[in-house]
């Protein structure tokens, strides 16, 4: 026993060594990235003259985040798996940030979300989150310029696109800046007070209502489903009255000290939602990109035809086409298409130059990096 606590004090104190060199060096990247932000106040305050455009300089570079971030998990030799690393420079570079000026973002609240899960997810723990009470606040906070981005709900494996979304980028003028996919475990849930016999209602979004939709058609046949404006809002509702339950997360169920009467109630174990950060600017390539567009095309045979072709002609990967009806003309339609690649590569300028000339309406909603985490 003594030999082992020898050698535990060894390894301990080779620990608190490394500690303090982690500590050292993060302090030093930290340093480093103050002085990145102090040459672009700089260099607008010299553009500006007078350096009243200062306060809006946003130092947060998703194109950049997204290559380091690749780097970091490329070069991981572990033990610690890539993505766990990822996650922790994630963490630093949020911190890093913060440093000159929190970002804030705005989110499909209330708090509790799955939408705050990505918010935090994407940007770390360092962002100063504003909850919104729908996909539209979201973006009209964005546009005001209340908040530096904002974090919207796309699509579910499960249960397929949130078109509230989709119809908020056909007259908003915010560009797409990136995206973030998260793995969604829902589970049933009620006050302290509560239990099983006393549940006569179910709250939660619509979406989260779906995704364990045969879950609840077996166990909860009889109890009232009521889709409010999300989970969060559920786990809310359900924390204030003895005979809700809800369907939500974990954060929702920490946030709201409530319980969990049932867990992992999804219909099915991989089920995953994609969430957009939306903003003002345009977003440089990164090197492996998405675009987004709506397109509207002549309603004539072949329409659909002569709008996916030229992804074909220059090799192109379609990753998404979605329709939604036009608010302009009766039973015309607009294409959402999702494609690889940035605005910036030759070949998608090719196609987004025919594109505008064959069709009625195109509107590009930014290039972005692919999901990294």
């Amino acid at each position: 026993m003594a030999g082992t606590e020898k050698e535990l004090a060894k390894l301990r104190e080779e620990i608190d060594g490394i500690d303090q060199e982690i500590q050292s060096l993060i302090n030093q990247r930290a340093g480093c990235a103050q002085r990145v932000a102090d040459a672009k106040l700089s260099e607008i305050q010299a553009l500006d003259g007078d350096g009243t455009a200062a306060e809006d300089v946003l130092f947060y570079r998703p194109e950049r985040e997204a290559q380091v971030l690749r780097r970091v998990m490329e070069r991981n030799s572990g033990p610690l798996d890539a993505e766990a690393m990822a996650h922790i420079f994630r963490e630093i570079m949020s911190a890093c940030l913060a440093l000159e000026k929190p970002m804030q973002v705005a989110y499909l609240g209330p708090e509790g979300t799955f939408t705050q899960a990505a918010a935090i997810k994407h940007f770390g723990h360092a962002v100063i989150c504003q909850s919104q009470v729908t996909i539209d606040a979201v973006f009209s906070q964005v546009e005001a310029g209340l908040a530096n981005y904002g974090v919207v709900p796309v699509e579910n494996s499960t249960e397929g696109m949130v078109t509230h979304t989709l119809d908020n980028f056909i007259e908003s003028s915010l560009n797409i800046c990136g995206e973030v996919e998260l793995p969604i475990h829902l589970h049933l849930l009620i006050n302290k007070n509560s239990s099983a016999d006393k549940i006569k209602k179910i709250c939660a979004h619509q979406q989260a209502l779906g995704q364990c939709r045969t879950w609840l058609d077996k166990n909860w046949p009889n109890a009232e489903r009521i889709a409010v404006s999300s989970n969060g809002e559920g786990a809310r509702l359900a924390e204030l009255s003895d005979d809700v339950a809800a369907v939500a997360g974990d954060m929702a169920a920490d946030l709201y000290k409530i319980e969990k009467l049932s867990e992992n109630i999804q219909d099915f174990s991989n089920n995953t939602t994609r969430f957009l950060i939306i903003g003002r600017e345009q977003v440089s390539s990164s090197g492996e990109d998405k675009t987004s567009i709506i397109v509207s095309s002549h309603n004539k045979p072949g329409a659909l035809f002569r709008l996916l072709e030229p992804f074909h002609r220059e090799g192109i990967m379609l990753t998404r086409i979605d329709t939604r009806p036009s608010r302009s003309d009766t039973w015309a339609y607009l294409f959402f298409i999702e494609f690889e690649g940035h605005q910036q590569d030759e070949a998608v300028a090719r196609v987004l130059l025919e594109l505008e000339e064959q069709s009625i309406l195109l509107k590009p909603l930014g290039s972005y990096p692919k999901a990294v985490l």
